[in-house]
């Protein structure tokens, strides 16, 4: 291998190295949690978390499976990372390029469209499996918003349900919602989340 291609190569790793670090430094923070509390759920010294939230030490399979499950969050988040194009870093997403979240098994699949997980919000792109539900109401700390690309969405907000269709809009704060997609076709959903929580 030449040594511009080497070099290339590293250039690469650098940067998914700093994606990581970005997104794992961003869960913490968006759950309000300390270097600390992490090393202690992870049974690992703080200097250590400190060093990976850094980009200064690249954790492990079995690190990155203990990172999701502490934050909930699916192992495939941290499998997915395309250097972009140095100018659009952190600002463009191209619809090749997106991180796929979830599965058909799921009934849900969701793709980040947000470039990272840093910033006071993410943006998603949610599709509802036809006759997928969530069968309990959640609570997240968060402020919440969708717009309804196509196909029939229900989803209940605080208690009530609502049944949305093409070009429908919602928004919610803080309340327990569930959703479920009563058609015959996928539902498609854009998101957006404030704090992030994937």
């Amino acid at each position: 291998m030449s040594p511009t291609a080497t070099a290339s190569l590293r250039k690469e790793s650098d940067v998914a190295s700093d994606l990581l670090a970005n997104d794992l430094r961003a869960l913490r923070k968006s759950r309000g949690l300390t270097l600390a509390e992490i090393a202690l759920k992870l049974g690992r010294s703080v200097g250590w978390v400190s060093q990976v939230e850094r980009g200064l030490s690249t954790p492990s399979i079995g690190d990155l499976r203990e990172f999701a499950a502490l934050f909930g969050v699916p192992i495939s988040l941290f499998f997915a990372h395309e250097a972009p194009v140095e100018a659009e870093r952190g600002v463009v997403v191209r619809s090749g390029r997106r991180r796929t979240l979830g599965s058909s098994e799921s009934g849900l699949v969701e793709e980040l469209l947000s470039p990272d997980l840093g910033g006071s919000f993410e943006m998603l792109r949610s599709i509802f499996a036809p006759g997928a539900g969530m069968a309990k109401p959640v609570t997240r700390p968060t402020e919440e918003a969708g717009y309804v690309v196509s196909g029939g969405f229900d989803i209940e907000i605080d208690g009530t349900w609502h049944s949305l269709g093409e070009g429908d809009s919602f928004r919610f704060d803080h309340k327990p919602f569930r959703w479920r997609n009563p058609g015959t076709a996928p539902a498609v959903v854009i998101w957006v989340v404030s704090p992030p929580v994937y």
